[in-house]
């Protein structure tokens, strides 16, 4: 994994982070790939990458504190087409997104019309998200991320010796903190509507769902959070949420990711959920009372940039 000094990424994400609170969530201010650009940008680090290192190992040597930053496969490693098929604020398709944006995998988005569902109307499965990869058709997150990296982590695989904590955290993030999310999201009317306005702008909408589905959707979403709370035995959703973030805190053990010096996939699961709302006002309570701001940080570095393609 290539590591960056942290005076070069203090400068470069102030910027950013100032920019953060004016914008609702960091994916609306990231810019996309194209595929030629992708394809530059490989050749150009090939190129330049004797330089880079020593440039880096000079400042290495200045600055003690380190930064991580993503981790790109190889190009012969790459699927040759990857179609990601979602809604954009669900957590499940930001958990499959956060591991293709880590492992630098291009991909296409289709937004999905969740009213009609017009987009997948070919598939027997219909739900998001859906991803073809090279033509065959993945379903389920969890599924879709096990496939991936079978396709182009074998050898990372065969070496792992941890994998029985990172399945049981990333069980975790599946069967307990995606449950936490929408109580809180839609705690009251305002952030419910807060939300919904996040929802709608990157959403697959016409102009006249998009204001009925703001406002109708937020009203619909506040009662059902409701609901939720007495499925999951959720009295406080705020404390439910600290609490799972702690939980996270805790299973680090303080260790700068789950997986050691570099995020596994429980890490890439636990970031993918949380993306969504961290510039909502749930995400935001989140990382001012809780000790998972500087994981949650370090994650945003390492992962960095979407891969999306542009289409």
């Amino acid at each position: 994994m290539r590591r960056l000094p942290s005076i070069l990424f203090r400068n470069l994400a102030a910027p950013r982070a100032a920019a953060s609170y004016a914008v609702p969530n960091r994916l609306l201010r990231a810019p996309f790939h194209t595929a030629a650009a992708t394809s530059h940008r490989r050749r150009l680090s090939s190129l330049l990458g004797p330089f880079a290192a020593a440039s880096l190992g000079v400042a290495g040597a200045l600055f003690s504190q380190e930064v991580l930053a993503k981790e790109p496969l190889p190009p012969e490693a790459l699927p040759r087409d990857v179609v990601l098929y979602q809604f954009e604020a669900c957590p499940f398709c930001n958990k499959v997104k956060a591991f293709l944006d880590y492992y630098d995998i291009p991909y296409k988005v289709v937004e999905v019309n969740p009213l009609s569902k017009k987009e997948i109307k070919w598939s027997e499965y219909q739900k998001v998200p859906i991803v073809m990869v090279d033509g065959e058709q993945l379903n389920d997150s969890s599924v879709i991320i096990d496939k991936l990296r079978h396709k182009v982590l074998s050898k990372e695989i065969a070496d792992s010796t941890s994998e029985d904590e990172e399945t049981k955290w990333r069980r975790w993030v599946d069967n307990h903190l995606v449950h936490v999310l929408s109580p809180n999201i839609y705690r009251n009317t305002s952030e419910a509507l807060e939300s919904f306005e996040y929802i709608t702008s990157n959403g697959n909408f016409s102009y006249l769902e998009k204001i009925s589905v703001k406002y109708a959707g937020a009203v619909a979403m506040y009662y059902v959070s409701k609901n939720l709370k007495k499925k999951y035995n959720i009295t406080d959703e705020r404390a439910a949420l600290y609490e799972a973030a702690e939980t996270w805190v805790d299973a680090l053990d303080g260790r700068e990711f789950l997986g050691g010096s570099k995020p596994n996939l429980a890490d890439l699961a636990v970031f993918g959920v949380l993306r969504p709302i961290r510039y909502l006002r749930s995400g935001k309570d989140m990382v001012e009372n809780t000790r998972i701001g500087e994981w949650y940080a370090r994650m945003e570095s390492s992962v960095g940039e979407p891969s999306r393609i542009k289409v």
